[in-house]
């Protein structure tokens, strides 16, 4: 892992509240980015990978203990076949080629998704991913492949149902912790901060039951732009705000 460069870490100070522990994050803009240099969409998805590297450094850097990338929606097998292709090209590349730095520094890896909808030699470079990577302690990355927020619940509540039927659960006894329990991201803690770049300001169906006490920060910068500094301002910008939970303000 480099050392930062041009970016101070964030120290604690007055009227600074905690970094956050688990920061999510919706890469958009990649497209965007592309057309405004007249080049193929991949060639945004190719410079976004390096977007991707330098927010993992700066996660680690900060102090932050898990961090979830919104990699490929659920939504985004409505694309055009090639651009399909692409990104699935991209993401075994990503696998085989960063596998090594990721565990060399301390990283787990962590896939939440529909994998029956990747193709086989996916699945088993994803499973090879986990597994190698499975005692690390420095960093929970998580990346959101073939996703959805809603089909997330929908399948919980599948597995509720299914363990009611058995006769292992009273539904009575169903509540939010059996239900998160179940959820694909089972295990992690609900995100403290969001943040989508692009200028776009909705959640695209992710992470809709984590994310009900999450603080939001929406950026303009498009996801290839996005780097170490973008990412501390916007953990910045968390530590100074005034988290309520639902409980009265001041």
């Amino acid at each position: 892992m480099s050392e930062p460069r041009d970016v101070a870490p964030i120290v604690a100070g007055a009227g600074l509240g905690p970094v956050p522990a688990h920061v999510a994050v919706i890469m958009d803009g990649n497209g965007r980015w592309a057309k405004r240099r007249g080049l193929p969409r991949v060639a945004g998805h190719r410079r976004g990978a390096d977007s991707v590297r330098a927010v993992i450094e700066a996660a680690v850097e900060q102090g932050v203990r898990h961090l979830t990338l919104f990699g490929f929606s659920s939504e985004n097998w409505r694309r055009p076949a090639d651009e399909i292709s692409d990104l699935m090209g991209l993401l075994r590349h990503y696998l085989r080629a960063e596998l090594a730095e990721l565990h060399r520094n301390g990283i787990r890896l962590r896939i939440v998704g529909e994998r029956d909808r990747l193709a086989s030699d996916i699945v088993a470079l994803i499973r090879n991913g986990e597994e190698t990577t499975s005692g690390n302690t420095r960093l929970e990355l998580t990346i959101a492949l073939s996703y959805g927020g809603r089909a997330e619940i929908v399948a919980a509540a599948r597995r509720l149902a299914e363990d009611v039927l058995a006769g292992k659960l009273r539904p009575e006894d169903i509540d939010e912790d059996r239900l998160a329990m179940r959820l694909w991201t089972a295990g992690v803690p609900d995100p403290d901060l969001l943040i989508r770049t692009s200028g776009e300001k909705r959640v695209s169906n992710f992470l809709l039951w984590q994310s009900a006490y999450t603080e939001f920060v929406f950026v303009d910068t498009l996801w290839p732009d996005f780097g170490k500094q973008e990412f501390a301002d916007a953990i910045s910008e968390f530590r100074r705000r005034e988290r309520r939970f639902g409980s009265a303000g001041s």
